[in-house]
């Protein structure tokens, strides 16, 4: 019975946390200010940002963990390929995302959901 009980908890567990990736807010396609379209998904225990149209098709230009407050991890801007820290937030149909150099030069974009 112990070990029945423990593989059901096991499963329920594992259950649970494929669903709340599969419907994590942040999954999907976003329009960003530039007017390209960036793809977030699941890579490993992250998101990964991958633009998919645009000059930088095929760059992933971030990569981001869930938070208590959004996402954080590092965006990477494919125009001088410079990292810096990063941030997301979705609220509706719209993420705002914010890059940061040493937490005092940051600048915003909000992409819509695509």
């Amino acid at each position: 019975p112990i070990m029945i009980r423990t593989l059901l908890i096991g499963a329920a567990l594992a259950a649970a946390t494929a669903g709340s990736a599969l419907d994590n807010p942040i999954v999907g396609n976003w329009k960003t200010e530039s007017g390209h379209i960036a793809a977030i998904q699941p890579c490993g225990a992250s998101f990964c940002v991958t633009l998919t149209s645009g000059p930088h098709s095929g760059t992933q230009v971030g990569k981001m963990k869930t938070t208590s407050k959004g996402y954080a991890g590092t965006l990477t801007d494919p125009e001088d390929g410079k990292t810096y820290a990063g941030s997301g937030k979705v609220t509706g149909s719209t993420l705002k995302m914010k890059g940061c150099v040493l937490k005092v030069f940051c600048r915003s974009q909000t992409w819509s959901r695509r």
